[in-house]
């Protein structure tokens, strides 16, 4: 049963607290009082002992104080190196605990996933009370896209964030997670004053299946003449109101061009067969804003209905309306639909062709690297990052070369790209990554830690091959 209590903000001690019990790593057992763990260095021993000491009592901030009068000639053993680590991730420290790690694991030596996955959270979780707004955007869409069970008490803490962007993103981060059902946080931001957030929070609960909601979905729906009304139909409609794909597919015509983007884009999610004809008639959409989304709906929709559709969508007058086609096509997986794409190649945009490459790529056309290479090299940075973008669609070697080039761009705009793509392909990218760990950029930071979660959780499975 949901609480019906208030959420209570996390105070920065409880918040402290749940953060140590994200990173609690089971090798305490391994620092005991031996004298034989101990280093053989005299003079380092008391210290050690201390320190086992204070890390038993909790107090880090001595283990830490212990550590630095460590003289610099000795080699302090491992079993205090790993109490070092312990204390930095414990106190948010995680960028002096991969220092520590680094000697923990010399770079000639295998990664320890457990310590190194450790590290990853503690940036996520270390930076979710960032004074800078932009820095927790990142953290939360960093955790957004991972969806960890064990955040759930930072996730639910952010719905208190006085940034929109954040809430709506620690929503997602919930429903991601498939936490959403039994979270009562989240049933109450749907009464949140931005309608951003409701619309996540019913997008969440939607898919959870927590149909305790439909009273409420049902008000909405009757009293917004707003795009939230269809995303409340869109709830509505995952929870078992069939009937209700009527009212989206009608609101695809209305006059507000917003309220059929909406449409658009909650037919392309629920993939419904009846909604490919509605989606295809976006694509001719007076209002370039409309037609784009509708082509990248009919990518998200997925079935081979969308060639035609987005075949026209390729020969768009405007720009993005290409580009989003040509990513679209690729991920229908119709493979005879690479001459469209190749064709592309030469568009006078090249962020069109950065979309052609992609989508060439999601087909497995991997003769595209000589464009690739020059993309990358292009002087505007947003064309660099579009470039890294199409290439977390492959796991090639030479795509994974121009990345490794790009995350260490000299603009953060190409290497918050390469970050993220990084954590899509497979490959050995985590020594990459590690690198990334000290990027000078905030926000890179935080995405190389999600990507390096992911490639230490999971190798990506290959994408299906359709004919």
């Amino acid at each position: 049963m949901v609480s019906d209590s208030p959420p209570t903000p996390l105070s920065p001690m409880r918040l402290r607290v749940v953060v140590y019990s994200l990173l609690c790593i089971d090798f305490l057992a391994a620092i005991v009082s031996a004298p034989a763990l101990y280093a053989a260095d005299p003079a380092v021993t008391a210290i050690e002992r201390d320190a086992n000491r204070a890390f038993n009592n909790s107090d880090y901030d001595l283990v830490l104080e212990l550590w630095r009068s460590v003289p610099a000639s000795s080699q302090p053993s491992k079993p205090f190196l790993r109490l070092v680590f312990q204390s930095f991730l414990k106190l948010g420290h995680p960028e002096d605990a991969f220092v520590i790690y680094q000697r923990l694991v010399p770079s000639d030596q295998p990664d320890d996933p457990v310590l190194l996955r450790a590290v990853a959270l503690s940036m996520l979780t270390s930076h979710v009370r960032d004074p800078k707004e932009h820095v927790r955007i990142a953290a939360f869409t960093t955790l957004a896209e991972l969806g960890l069970k064990e955040t759930r008490p930072v996730l639910e803490d952010g719905l208190l964030d006085t940034s929109v962007m954040v809430r709506a993103r620690a929503v997602e981060a919930i429903g991601k997670a498939g936490l959403a059902k039994t979270s009562g946080p989240v049933r109450r931001v749907l009464q949140d004053e931005m309608p951003a957030v409701r619309i996540a929070a019913m997008n969440a609960l939607g898919d959870a299946g927590a149909t305790d909601i439909i009273p409420r979905l049902m008000e909405v729906a009757r009293n917004e003449d707003s795009p939230e009304g269809i995303f409340a139909y869109a709830a509505l409609y995952q929870l078992g109101k069939r009937d209700m794909l009527v009212d989206i597919t009608s609101a695809a015509t209305l006059p507000d061009p917003e309220l059929r983007m909406a449409a658009f884009g909650v037919l392309g999610r629920l993939r419904h067969p009846s909604s490919a004809a509605v989606l295809a008639h976006g694509v001719y959409d007076p209002e370039p804003s409309v037609r784009a989304f509708a082509a990248g709906a009919l990518g998200e929709y997925g079935k081979a209905d969308g060639v035609a559709p987005l075949t026209h969508a390729l020969g768009d007058e405007v720009a993005r309306v290409r580009g989003v086609a040509a990513v679209s096509l690729g991920r229908l997986g119709v493979r005879d639909t690479r001459p469209l794409l190749q064709a592309l190649l030469r568009d006078p945009s090249m962020h069109v062709r950065a979309g052609a490459v992609e989508g060439l790529l999601r087909l497995e056309d991997t003769s595209v690297f000589l464009i690739v290479t020059d993309l990358a090299r292009h002087p505007d940075p947003s064309v660099r990052a579009a470039t890294a973008q199409a290439l977390g669609a492959t796991s090639d070697k030479r795509g994974l070369a121009i990345l490794q080039t790009l995350l260490q761009d000299q603009q953060p705009q190409p290497r918050l790209a390469a970050a993220k793509a990084l954590g899509k392909v497979s490959g050995t990218v985590v020594p990459w990554l590690k690198r990334g760990l000290q990027d000078s950029d905030e926000a890179v930071r935080l995405t190389v830690a999600g990507s390096l979660i992911q490639q230490l959780s999971y190798t990506p499975k290959p994408m299906p091959r359709r004919s």
